[in-house]
């Protein structure tokens, strides 16, 4: 992964890093349990309360939780007795930024889905 930039905490992804990442939410979840970081917000989440609200044991929860901290997508910091977790934004915005970098051959792509879709394919 290439540095974050201090102005716009920005994060450029290589090839490497934004396979981890995808590697991490190929799993239905740990899919979950990021959807359930973002839906949060900045304010993030427990383990406990994530847990109980995904329905999944906190064990298998901290294996998930490790495995997207690994990749970059999701951060914790200890307050008081609890670990809260959060989305990495930024590092989520740099995937969606790798993935799309070069859609439709550098042509400017509509925004919603099926015009996105007909853009790239007639484009």
């Amino acid at each position: 992964m290439k540095a974050k930039t201090e102005l716009d905490n920005t994060i450029d992804l290589d090839e490497a890093s934004a396979v981890k990442a995808l590697a991490a939410l190929a799993q239905a979840q740990r899919l979950r349990a990021f959807r359930a970081l973002v839906v949060a917000g900045p304010a993030g989440l427990t383990p406990g309360s994530m847990a109980e609200q995904l329905g999944v044991a906190p064990s298998a929860l901290s294996f998930h939780l490790k495995e997207l901290a690994h990749s970059g997508l999701v951060s914790s910091e200890a307050r008081g007795r609890n670990l809260i977790y959060r989305a990495s934004f930024s590092h989520m915005n740099a995937l969606l930024g790798y993935l799309t970098e070069h859609c439709c051959e550098g042509g400017v792509c509509e925004a919603t889905g099926a015009a996105r879709d007909k853009a790239c394919i007639s484009g």
